[in-house]
């Protein structure tokens, strides 16, 4: 048995926990906020309840595998797992809408050609078809599986089979995302519901390689998927399940130092001068923190290490109470989309990165009574891409108005029904997650010559590993969930894990 100490208490750091408590560990999570769940938190005023991270989940496959591995009760016996129908409403820039049925493939192309012309569906689902094989191909390698030492591998092939396209007298292949909407769904409609997949994690549709495509297909394999209660109570029933496998929990406890001795960790060193001791550590934190918490080891970079990504943007959120019930029929999320996309990413990811006068939204309106008063009212959270960064509140007032705006196309008696309101910035992003200017990581993913690849699971420091959003296999909750599940793998059967058959 060994002894294991856990550095924060985001998903992917509960998520390995559990798994190492299940297979005979000691383990100890050390979080420097007072409660768990990283990103995944809750926001509760005057009887209104509210997500503060993500929202929905796709692939929860992912968690009941975890519970499946770590105890009796499976995940819908502690949690309330609803599929969400539709899986979202499109209001495109030009007035026209479409609601996409959840995880059919049929039910997704009559939808699109009913609502944007003939052809339209059969244009998409051609595309998911490409996208299910580039998913096959990349399944394994990018979710299932350890970092690869030639990980090169991956950086040099692009898996998404694109259709060949004559342009200036040349046959070209779709290189990137934005190319893959140009030129095999030909309507801007569809290159913005393709583009908005790639942006809600924090991804320029022109730089994110082509086999960006599994974004948008796995929404439609397995699903679009909300927690009665809010995903808040995912984050709980996973927190709950470490408490079961006797997983001890130290909030309050900032870690100062990761300590090392004869070139493997040793333990841990707190804010207050404790000495932790430990034959594992596993970190779960931002890249910026965990190379101040290695003194003197270089734990990134050297040999074999994947490029460093661009600083990743991160989100503002804006929270709506409203007075007067959820219409019956009102869809679950709804994407506006922005009105000139060209100046949105332009704006977002240009020289001088800003927020777009009008930018996609997403706006969710759950039908959840446990997040209301009464049935007299209802909640609405808004979200939007933003740059990275440590805005005021005086500074972010105009782009919460521009939100505002963007949700009246969705909601047209919004600022009508508007009791209150709250802004959720970069900043608060940052104080809960620690990363720098409140950055959120994105999915890894193939070819783009390994920019947009993760860090090992496995460090330089012999003992030491890293789970969660900035670590191999990236951002997002399923993400998360995979990371906890390699390194758990990594550190019980050792260096030769290979990932779950």
């Amino acid at each position: 048995m060994a002894r294991i100490a856990v550095i924060g208490a985001g998903m992917g750091a509960l998520a390995a926990a559990a798994r190492l408590a299940v297979a005979g560990h000691r383990v100890a999570v050390y979080e420097r906020t007072e409660t768990y769940g990283g990103a995944v938190r809750r926001f509760e005023r005057d009887g209104f309840a509210f997500d503060t991270g993500p929202g929905l989940l796709p692939l929860p496959a992912v968690y009941r595998d975890l519970f499946v591995k770590t105890g009796k009760e499976p995940l819908e016996e502690c949690v309330g797992l609803v599929q969400v129908d539709p899986s979202a409403r499109h209001l495109f820039a030009d007035g026209s809408g479409a609601a996409l049925p959840n995880a059919s493939r049929a039910g997704v192309v009559s939808a699109l050609d009913e609502a944007l012309g003939a052809g339209a569906g059969r244009r998409w689902g051609d595309f998911l078809v490409r996208a299910r094989e580039t998913w096959d191909r990349t399944r394994r390698p990018l979710l299932e599986e350890p970092l690869w030492p030639n990980w090169q591998v991956l950086a040099d092939r692009e898996p998404y089979p694109s259709v060949p396209h004559k342009r200036l007298l040349r046959t070209r292949r779709a290189g990137t995302l934005a190319e893959v909407g140009a030129w095999e769904l030909r309507d801007p409609r569809l290159t913005a519901l393709l583009e908005s997949h790639a942006l809600a994690y924090g991804l320029d549709p022109r730089e994110a390689p082509a086999n960006a495509a599994v974004l948008p297909y796995m929404e439609h394999a397995f699903g679009t998927w909300y927690v009665r209660g809010g995903m808040r109570e995912l984050a709980r029933a996973v927190y709950e399940r470490c408490l079961a496998r006797r997983v001890a929990f130290h909030f309050g406890a900032e870690v100062a130092a990761v300590l090392e001795e004869d070139g493997r960790t040793s333990g841990l060193e707190l804010a207050d001068g404790t000495a932790v001791e430990a034959d594992f550590v596993v970190c779960g934190v931002a890249p910026g923190v965990l190379d101040r918490l290695v003194r003197g080891t270089a734990v990134r970079g050297g040999e074999g290490e994947v490029p460093p990504r661009r600083r990743a943007p991160s989100r503002l959120t804006v929270l709506l109470a409203l007075r007067g019930g959820r219409p019956e029929g009102t869809a679950h999320r709804t994407v506006v989309h922005a009105e000139d996309r060209d100046a949105e990413l332009d704006a977002l990811f240009g020289p001088t990165a800003g927020m777009a006068a009008s930018p996609t939204v997403t706006v969710l309106r759950p039908d959840d009574p446990s997040l209301v008063p009464d049935a007299g009212h209802e909640v609405v959270t808004l979200v939007a891409t933003v740059p990275a960064g440590g805005a005021s509140a005086e500074e972010t007032a105009r782009p919460a108005d521009d939100l505002v705006t963007a949700a009246e196309r969705a909601v047209p008696d919004l600022r009508e029904r508007l009791l209150w309101r709250e802004v959720l910035t970069p900043a608060d992003v940052a104080e809960a997650t620690g990363a720098e200017g409140g950055a959120v990581p994105a999915p890894a993913l193939a070819a783009a010559e390994g920019r947009m690849l993760h860090a090992a699971n496995s460090t330089g420091l012999e003992g030491l590993f890293t789970v969660g959003g900035w670590s191999h296999p990236g951002g997002g909750l399923p993400h998360a969930g995979m990371s906890g599940a390699l390194v758990a793998g990594l550190i019980v059967e050792g260096p030769g894990f290979q990932g779950s058959r």
